[in-house]
C-alpha cells in the first residue's frame, strides 16, 4: 500500500523528550511531572477524517481515539505520547497526541486523540 500525493496533507509532530520532577520552594517533590517535547519537525501524512470500524479492528479494542495518521515512511520516529499539530498551527499548543502505532510492511498507522488544553 502506497499513499495518494493528494491525500498527504503538513502535520507537525513533538517528540516526547524527558519528565522531570517539579520541586516547590523548601525543596520538596510537587508530584506534578514537567515535560519537555523537542522542537515541533513538519511532515506530510495521509490524516483521516474521522475513527471508524476498520480502525478499531487495526488497533484492537482501543476506542480512546479521534483519528488515524497513517505514513509510508519507515523511519517515521512518531512513538507513544509524541504530540501533533493536525488542526492547529504552530502559535498555539498541539491539539492531539499519538495512543498507539501499528506498523505493517509498508506504512504505519497511529492512533491520535484529541487534547483537553485547559
Amino acid at each position: 500500500m502506497r499513499l495518494l500525493k493528494r491525500n498527504l496533507r503538513p502535520i507537525w509532530y513533538c517528540l516526547y523528550q524527558s519528565n522531570q520532577p517539579v520541586y516547590d520552594e523548601d525543596g520538596y517533590e510537587t508530584g506534578e511531572p514537567n515535560i519537555s517535547y523537542a522542537e515541533p519537525v513538519q511532515m506530510m501524512a495521509n490524516v483521516s477524517p474521522a475513527s471508524g470500524y476498520a480502525q478499531n479492528e487495526t488497533f484492537g479494542n482501543l476506542e480512546s481515539y479521534d483519528k488515524v495518521v497513517i505514513t509510508d515512511e519507515m523511519n517515521c520516529p512518531i512513538d507513544v505520547d509524541t504530540t501533533l499539530y493536525v488542526d492547529t498551527d504552530l502559535t498555539g499548543q498541539p491539539d492531539y497526541v499519538v495512543k498507539r502505532v501499528a506498523k505493517s510492511l509498508n506504512h504505519i498507522s497511529y492512533a491520535i486523540s484529541k487534547v483537553k488544553v485547559s
